[in-house]
């Protein structure tokens, strides 16, 4: 699907879907994001009986939002691009099919993101996470802030916010954000391929099923929802204006000072 830069194989019942931007290190636009819910929403009805998410190249699965896109939206516009990505976000979260991310390189801001709400995933030993949305003067908008403390707890899932520090795969999967140990990124996609195969081999109904209970601790509406309105409120806001230009420019932001009163 060349139009929203996905690539699609099949190989018997497993689907794998391949975020195709390797130039901008796999970014998400809104137009990448409507096409990988509609491959989703389309690979589901034609019976798949799971579906590999992953990114071409080495160097990243993605590396979260496309700034472009960000840059110099106002709340408003900001809530809508952001609202519909957490809307695609929860759609694969609620996939009726599993949808198990082979995470290559870098995942960062939205790329963990999609990580989060995958089903589960598979690492390579070059994977490693992080959500740096603080030092753009941006927080992460797309369920990261409920889903990764769901999974690590409240105090880890805050310093990797607030810090912008970066999780290795060895620490990822210790801190439970994969079953597997990571493996060698050469074995990655076969693995992950394979182990989708296993799991498309079982009764899919029971999958349904299963998938329905889990997400019975699944982030609501309502948390969502609230995330995205604050995520709006600081892309459409002086830091993330500051920090967005400053990436651009590769340069240290040099952020407006905060008081009591504008806090």
């Amino acid at each position: 699907m060349s139009g929203n830069e996905l690539l699609v194989a099949h190989d018997g019942p497993v689907a794998t879907i391949t975020l195709d931007r390797p130039k901008v290190h796999n970014a998400l636009n809104s137009a990448t994001l409507r096409g990988l819910a509609e491959e989703i929403r389309r690979l589901t009805a034609s019976g798949a009986g799971a579906i590999v998410l992953t990114g071409a190249g080495e160097k990243a699965f993605s590396a979260g939002a496309d700034l472009d896109e960000l840059a110099g939206l106002d709340a408003h516009r900001a809530q809508e691009i952001l609202g519909e990505g957490q809307r695609i976000l929860a759609a694969i979260e609620h996939s009726p099919v599993p949808v198990i991310a082979a995470v290559n390189g870098l995942a960062l801001g939205g790329g963990f993101e999609l990580v989060l709400a995958s089903t589960f995933s598979v690492l390579s030993q070059r994977a490693s996470f992080g959500l740096p949305e603080s030092g753009l003067g941006l927080i992460p908008g797309y369920g990261g802030t409920q889903r990764l403390r769901r999974v690590v707890g409240t105090p880890v899932a805050a310093h990797v916010m607030l810090s912008g520090n970066r999780l290795s795969a060895q620490r990822a999967y210790e801190l439970g954000l994969s079953p597997l140990e990571p493996v060698e990124p050469g074995e990655l996609l076969p693995t992950a391929v394979k182990l989708a195969g296993d799991i498309a081999a079982r009764g899919p109904r029971a999958h349904v099923a299963i998938l329905r209970a889990l997400r019975v601790g699944a982030p609501t509406e309502a948390e969502l929802a609230y995330e995205t309105s604050l995520a709006a409120i600081a892309t459409g806001g002086a830091e993330a204006a500051e920090g967005i230009e400053a990436f651009k420019q590769r340069r240290a932001p040099e952020f407006p000072s905060v008081t009591r009163e504008n806090r």
